[in-house]
């Protein structure tokens, strides 16, 4: 299917949609916006109530950006790639790592281009960082990655039932960024989940985890943290202290500033997309993903105050 720019319709028009994949298409150069999915919100585009919908009657589509909970997500993609459209996946790109693999299928046999699109990864202190740390020695890391829930998710019930994460859903980010900066692969070794006692997902977690060369891995998050967020990634190396910080905005060396910029990342991660879409390729890293399915077979669970918005 040729056309002069890639046809996207994003499927669940929610505050991530609104907020970040629809001013990033406008400002991709070879994309456009063509249609809207979403049971209820409508955007000045042609809407529909589901993708089915979209895809009997409504106008010709390259691709789709899936914004929706993360528990409807492989039914969606699995339609897409049936009907032959590309699949941009927003994260966590599924509800369980075992429904991504035949979407990683079915995109092969389709032609079409799979997309898990860890957007933090994009942030432009990530790479940096990454090129840094691999000619040093890692003996530390310490993430924390805390904010208010009411802020970041207001209204959201999925996020704390089953399938939705919690706070692992913001901590995902930090985890991807994790995954993506160090030289070897890291692994849970313990992990202590707070659950509100009204709901089904964890609103605070701490994680051990360690590096294959045993570099110890902490990582604290919180849903309950009001004011500022906070989303640090602090390094101890034998070169001293890497800090990835403001969620990948700023890098530092020590005490010396190597990256100091906007968070501006869906845009990069669009252009990517339109990339692997040129190519015939797909881009599906499920590590970030693997580490939470860990942290919830091997957590501990708590029971803490029930949240009510």
């Amino acid at each position: 299917m040729v056309s002069e720019s890639l046809r996207i319709a994003v499927v669940g028009f929610g505050e991530i949609a609104r907020r970040q994949h629809v001013p990033a298409i406008a400002r991709t150069a070879g994309a456009a916006l063509v249609a809207v999915v979403d049971p209820v919100t409508q955007a000045g585009l042609p809407h529909f109530r589901d993708l089915q919908a979209l895809l009997r009657e409504g106008p010709e589509i390259d691709a789709v950006a899936l914004c929706t909970p993360p528990q409807v997500r492989r039914a969606q993609a699995a339609i897409a790639l049936a009907a032959r459209k590309h699949v941009l996946l927003e994260k966590p790109p599924g509800a369980a790592v075992s429904e991504i693999t035949p979407l990683i299928a079915a995109a092969h046999k389709a032609g079409r281009t799979l997309f898990a699109s860890w957007h933090s990864r994009y942030a432009p202190a990530v790479e940096p960082a990454r090129h840094l740390l691999a000619g040093r020695r890692i003996t530390k890391v310490t993430i924390i990655w805390k904010e208010d829930v009411r802020v970041w998710h207001p209204g959201q019930a999925w996020i704390f039932e089953a399938g939705g994460f919690g706070v692992f859903d913001p901590g995902i980010n930090a985890l991807s960024i994790l995954t993506r900066i160090l030289p070897q692969p890291v692994f849970v070794r313990r992990a202590e989940l707070a659950v509100p006692s009204n709901r089904e997902a964890p609103i605070a977690a701490e994680l051990e985890l360690s590096d294959e060369g045993g570099a110890p891995v902490r990582a604290e998050f919180d849903f309950r943290q009001t004011g500022p967020a906070t989303w640090e990634i602090l390094c101890e190396t034998d070169a001293g202290p890497v800090a990835l910080l403001r969620g990948g905005r700023q890098l530092r060396d020590g005490d010396r500033v190597i990256v100091d910029a906007d968070k501006d990342e869906y845009p990069a991660l669009y252009r990517h997309f339109l990339a692997l879409t040129a190519d015939g390729t797909s881009d599906v890293d499920l590590a970030p993903l693997q580490l939470v399915a860990d942290s919830f077979m091997l957590g501990r669970r708590r029971f803490v105050d029930a949240f009510e918005e």
